[in-house]
């Protein structure tokens, strides 16, 4: 068993299930959305990116594009969520929905990163 496709797997697993759980739940719901749910999802999302640097295929070089532009758009939702109750002082209800909308695209980015992971797997076994 190799020991770095273990830790690479168990990071782009983790950034997929922390993005799905921040954005799980009622979009009008501040109480389904916690700020350190989306930052731990940063946090993991950067972790997988920068696992993903050393593989030069073709296929790692996708998988490093789904990542990168997870990791946008996660940090682009934190931006948003930050300048809205922190700068402009508006409140979580008129802001969230787009904090949660910016999280489904880094979600669906984390899903295609994860279908490719198998993908791959599943291409090394034959």
């Amino acid at each position: 068993m190799n020991l770095e496709k273990v830790v690479f797997g168990f990071f782009v697993l983790l950034a997929l299930t922390l993005n799905f759980g921040f954005v799980i739940g009622d979009m009008d719901n501040p109480a389904h959305h916690h700020a350190y749910e989306l930052y731990a999802a940063i946090v993991v999302s950067l972790i997988a990116t920068v696992l993903k640097f050393g593989d030069r295929s073709h296929m790692g070089a996708v998988l490093l594009a789904t990542s990168l532009v997870a990791d946008l758009q996660l940090l682009m939702a934190a931006f948003v969520w930050a300048m809205a109750t922190h700068v402009q002082g508006g409140t979580d209800m008129e802001i969230l929905p787009s904090v949660v909308s910016l999280a489904g695209g880094a979600l669906l980015a984390n899903v295609a990163s994860a279908i490719l992971l198998i993908i791959e797997t599943a291409a090394l076994r034959r």
